[in-house]
Order: structure tokens, then C-alpha cells, then sequence
């Protein structure tokens, strides 16, 4: 699996959004430049990761966007999954594939595919809060979060 454009400024927009006081709400404009982000392409990201319940809506001056739920509850599969990443094996590690090999060359690939899924669900927004943080305290930054 690659993790795209679309699926790293998603995590970068929700790891941002986990930053906020109490998990309030954060306009998109300020998300982009924090995270120096394209803001028309960020809204979009939101908009769907709002879609898939990840994210609410607040209206008003004061609004935005913010985390549906606690970052301890949103793993960075649900986060790819909203944006349409796909954890699916490729298309030829199938069984009925010629170019799969054999059976065995075939289980190996379904056996990956499913700890890599495992483990992409296992991880949680407050999991990578805490690495990015500890990354960045390694690198003596204590005042910006840019992931």
C-alpha cells in the first residue's frame, strides 16, 4: 500500500485537529496554514472525512471542523478509509491470477494484506499524536506541530 497525497494530508488535517483545546473546532484556513496545506483541496478531504463521521461541523465565526469522536477512538484506517484509500491486496495477488504464481506465492500476499490491514485499523489518531510528538521533541521543536 501507498499512502498517497490525499490519504497523508488527511492524517496531517485530523493529527492537527487532535491538537486542538478540547478538541474544538478549527477553520480549514487555519488548518492549511498550519499544516501549510492547499486549502480548496483540504475542505474537500474534510468534507468527506465529515461524511464518514470522523468530523463535525460547527457553524459560526468561531466554527469549523472537528473530531467527531476522541482520537483514541479513530484509527488511521478509519481516516483512509473516509478519503478512499484502499488497504486491498493488488490486483495480481489474486487466486484466480496467472501471474500470482502459485498457491503459495498467493497465501503469502493474502497473509500480509491482512496483518497490514490489522495493524493500520490498531493504530489510533491519539497513537500518531504521540509519535509525531515524540519525533519532535527528539528534534528540539516545542512550539509549531507540523506533521
Amino acid at each position: 500500500m501507498k499512502l498517497t497525497t490525499r490519504g497523508h494530508y488527511s492524517v496531517k488535517a485530523m493529527l492537527d485537529l487532535a491538537l486542538q483545546p478540547g478538541y474544538g473546532p478549527a477553520s480549514v484556513r487555519a488548518i492549511a496554514q498550519r499544516q501549510d496545506l492547499p486549502a480548496p483541496y483540504l475542505e474537500k478531504l474534510l468534507i468527506e472525512l465529515r461524511h464518514s463521521g470522523l468530523l463535525v461541523s460547527i457553524r459560526g465565526s468561531q466554527g469549523g471542523y472537528q473530531l467527531a469522536r476522541s482520537p483514541h477512538h479513530i484509527s488511521l484506517g478509519d481516516i483512509l478509509e473516509a478519503v478512499g484509500e484502499t488497504v486491498e491486496p493488488l490486483p495480481r495477488h489474486d487466486a484466480n491470477s496467472e501471474q500470482a504464481g502459485d498457491w503459495v506465492t498467493f497465501t503469502v500476499w493474502n497473509r500480509l494484506h491482512q496483518k497490514l490491514k490489522e495493524a493500520l485499523y490498531s493504530i489510533s489518531l491519539e497513537d500518531l499524536y504521540y509519535d509525531a510528538r515524540s519525533w519532535q521533541a527528539s528534534q528540539g521543536e516545542t512550539n509549531s506541530f507540523v506533521v
